[in-house]
């Protein structure tokens, strides 16, 4: 695969992702954990698939490669895809997608401790610079009363950097079997949070649809086509593609459905996402050249 078919391929996968939360904004009565059992029905039965096709037939032995970094990561990952649904419904697109965005700056503070990785000045500046944008997103949505969705979406970027802090450790070159491990944990999760709620198993036909959409079309296909697409892309170059999702989540729901988000948001999410860059261009420069 050529390096330009590697960047479509995850500004594609961008694309697929952003969807997710005009999705949620379709939906009309189910409740987080309700959205969340529906959608990983629909992420693990994608996912059975190309694991079976990846594997050659022998998908228990490859989600058995995960191992215990695979179970903490799939964990991790419950609390990210939860925590995205409800801050989604509690407070802003914008503001929830932007704050999502603050999880590569816990994974490299995180991997300091757990991976003796260590963390660039250059890092740190992004680091400081970007927590400014959070506090004047976080000040708003306190302003606003959704302070609850606020921090929901800081816990969703905490459990996507365990999530991958998992990988790392592992050193697993495909998600897929890390995700299908997570799509599994979350059904019996899901389950037992709305059985302790009261809340039915059973939903509408149309949110139904939605949610199962979601995660086979949105996250399954999302999450193959970009792990196909980052093999010919650095890692640090994906920091930056991967914002895609970050643009043009509040973008469809302002086209199809009015919904704005305030200054505070708008600001400080500019400079979130600043930071994010600067830091990803200064990780391309440091990169060392490849060897041929």
């Amino acid at each position: 695969m050529s390096y330009r078919t590697g960047i479509s391929m995850v500004l594609l996968a961008g694309v697929f992702w952003s969807l997710s939360a005009l999705v949620i904004r379709l939906i009309e009565s189910a409740s987080t954990w309700q959205i969340l059992l529906y959608r990983s029905f629909g992420l693990v039965a994608l996912l059975i698939v190309v694991v079976w096709f990846r594997s050659g037939g022998k998908p228990v032995a490859q989600v058995r490669r995960a191992g215990m970094p695979g179970v903490i990561g799939g964990f991790g990952l419950v609390a990210a895809f939860a925590g995205s649904v409800y801050s989604i419904q509690e407070t802003t697109v914008a503001n929830a997608v932007f704050l999502f965005a603050t999880a590569p700056f816990f994974t490299a503070v995180l991997a300091w401790p757990v991976l003796r990785e260590r963390v660039r000045r250059g890092t740190w500046v992004a680091i400081g610079v970007g927590m400014t944008g959070v506090v004047l997103m976080v000040q708003e949505g306190l302003a606003s009363g959704a302070l609850a969705g606020n921090i929901a979406a800081i816990f969703s970027a905490l459990g996507f950097a365990v999530f991958t802090l998992s990988l790392r450790w592992q050193k697993l070159n495909d998600m897929s079997s890390a995700v299908l491990v997570a799509g599994a944990i979350s059904i019996p999760v899901s389950v037992a949070a709305c059985m302790l709620l009261g809340q039915s198993l059973l939903l509408e036909t149309r949110d139904a649809a939605l949610a199962l959409f979601m995660g086979c079309v949105l996250l399954g296909l999302g999450l193959s086509i970009y792990t196909v697409g980052c093999r010919t892309v650095p890692a640090a170059e994906l920091a930056i593609l991967s914002m895609t999702e970050v643009l043009l989540g509040p973008v469809w729901v302002w086209l199809l459905l009015g919904e704005t988000a305030g200054p505070g948001t708008v600001i400080g999410g500019a400079i979130l996402l600043a930071a994010i860059t600067g830091n990803a261009l200064s990780g391309i420069r440091r990169a060392p050249p490849k060897l041929i």
